[in-house]
Order: structure tokens, then sequence, then C-alpha cells
């Protein structure tokens, strides 16, 4: 297999989040595919098999486990793509379900891609798992943001988003790993969708991610989805809306991501950015 290396949600190799790609995995079973993401040993790698009817079947691999879906592997395996056969419109099979890619290239010749999700959703976070997170997280009830209430959200993985009341809060991120790791096993959670509201349109973002191995991702496309999906349910942003995403800063990987919320209900959630190869 020819593994392409790319970076995510910045036009700096040395932001975003980086990487696998495999744009012709045909034939990989599925312990090929977890050693190989182990061997390149970022927080995804996707594997791409091309099938007869012009779709593209997706696998997302973290260097432990397969994933449903990956926003930013999903990025980069657009650009890569459109970087071989030029800019246009994919679908994608996941194991989360179809989602379409456009990529286009901006005034400055960057190429960058959007991603429209499966349809969002969100569900309650249980009081006994609340206080698990935030005891593991080392906050307090006191340190939450009342106006962006706790909820488990999906957009092709479950993430619970977490809101911090101020930003010294989200910076001050130290966690036990395992213990973390354990409570997503149970539930089933990807990643920890931990964010702060500088605006009404712009926020910062930090994601843990044990399952995969990984402390912190520095960009979460599919928690980026998710958030668009849980701000619209509950009526917290006035839509359509278009929203910045700010992750990456505190770990010194600053990544941009821009997702577009439709008004229509169950609708996808369109997550952009740009990707350079490495």
């Amino acid at each position: 297999m020819e593994i392409l290396r790319y970076v995510a949600f910045s036009t700096d190799p040395k932001g975003g989040n980086p990487a696998g790609v495999v744009l012709d995995a045909t034939g990989a079973d599925d312990a090929t595919m977890l050693a190989t993401a182990a061997e390149v040993g970022y927080s995804e790698t996707a594997f791409v098999v091309p099938s007869g009817d012009g779709a593209l079947d997706v696998r997302y691999f973290s260097p432990l486990a397969e994933v449903s879906f990956c926003g930013h592997a999903t990025i980069a395996t657009a650009v890569a793509h459109a970087e071989r056969h030029g800019t246009g419109r994919l679908r994608l099979r996941t194991a989360a379900g179809p989602v379409t890619v456009t990529t286009d290239r901006a005034a400055d010749g960057t190429l960058v891609a959007t991603l429209v999700s499966v349809a969002p959703r969100t569900a309650p976070v249980e009081e006994a798992d609340l206080a698990e997170l935030l005891a593991i997280l080392g906050w307090s009830a006191g340190d939450l943001d009342p106006a962006l209430p706790p909820r488990v959200a999906f957009a092709g993985a479950w993430h619970p988003v977490i809101a911090a009341a101020s930003r010294d809060r989200l910076a001050d991120l130290d966690y036990d790993m395992a213990a973390l790791g354990a409570l997503m096993a149970r539930k089933d959670w990807t990643t920890i969708d931990l964010v702060w509201r500088e605006s009404p349109t712009v926020f910062h973002a930090r994601d843990p991610f044990p399952p995969g191995g990984v402390v912190e991702d520095p960009a979460t496309g599919a928690a980026a989805a998710a958030f668009g999906g849980y701000l619209r349910e509950l009526g917290l942003v006035p839509v359509p809306a278009t929203l910045t995403i700010h992750q990456g800063v505190d770990m010194g990987r600053p990544s941009t991501i821009t997702v577009t919320v439709p008004a229509e209900a169950d609708t996808g959630i369109g997550v952009t950015g740009a990707a350079v190869r490495l």
C-alpha cells in the first residue's frame, strides 16, 4: 500500500492534525489496516477502497482500534484524492453512513475540502457519568458554562460536549488517561469535546482521545460536526449558521475548522478545512 501523510485543518505542516491516507487499500484485511495505522502513528489513518459505482468505501483506524468516522482523515483523504484526480464531489461509504465531500481550490491555490456529515443527534449525559467524567478531568460543576449544557452528540461518532465557563479552565487540561479511556470504552465515546465560547459564532475546543491512544487531538472534524448538530438541536445558535472552531492551540498545533449548520432539522453538518501534504 502507498501511505500518504497529510495535515488537515491547517495550511501549515506544523499545525493541524496529521492523518495517514491510503487511496487504494484493496485487499487489505483488518489486521493489516490496524498494523499500518499503528506504524503510521497518527491519531487516524483512512483506508480507501474504490468501488465500481464511483463511490469510495472508507475505513478509519487509530493506532489502537477502528473508528466509525473521522473528520480530519476525511478532509485529508479528499485533498489527497483531488491532487491525484482533480477537484469535485466524492461519495464516501463509511461505517457511520454515507458522507459527501467536495474539494475546491482557494484563491491562493490551497486545496480545501468540505464534508457533509450523517444526520446528527444528541442524548442526555447520565448524571453519574457526568460526575465521573468531571472527576477524571479535575473539573467541578462550577467550571461549566450553564449556557451550553452537557450532552452527548453524534454526527458519525459519539462525543460528550462539555463547555468550560472560561478560557483558563479549557487551557488547564490534565487528566487520568487510563481512567478516561475506561469510561469512554464503557460508553462508546470517541473523544471528549471540551469547548469554550468566545463569541456567538467562535469557539475553542480540546479533544482528549484515549481510545485512540492519543492524549489530545489537535483537530477533530467528527466532534466539530457533532457540536454543530448539538447547537442546532438545543437552539443555541440562530440557523443557518457558520461557526469557527479553533483547536490545537494549547498543544502547539493550531487548527481552524469551519462548521456550517443548515436550518433544516435532521440534515448533515458541513465541516470545512484545508489540508497539505507532509
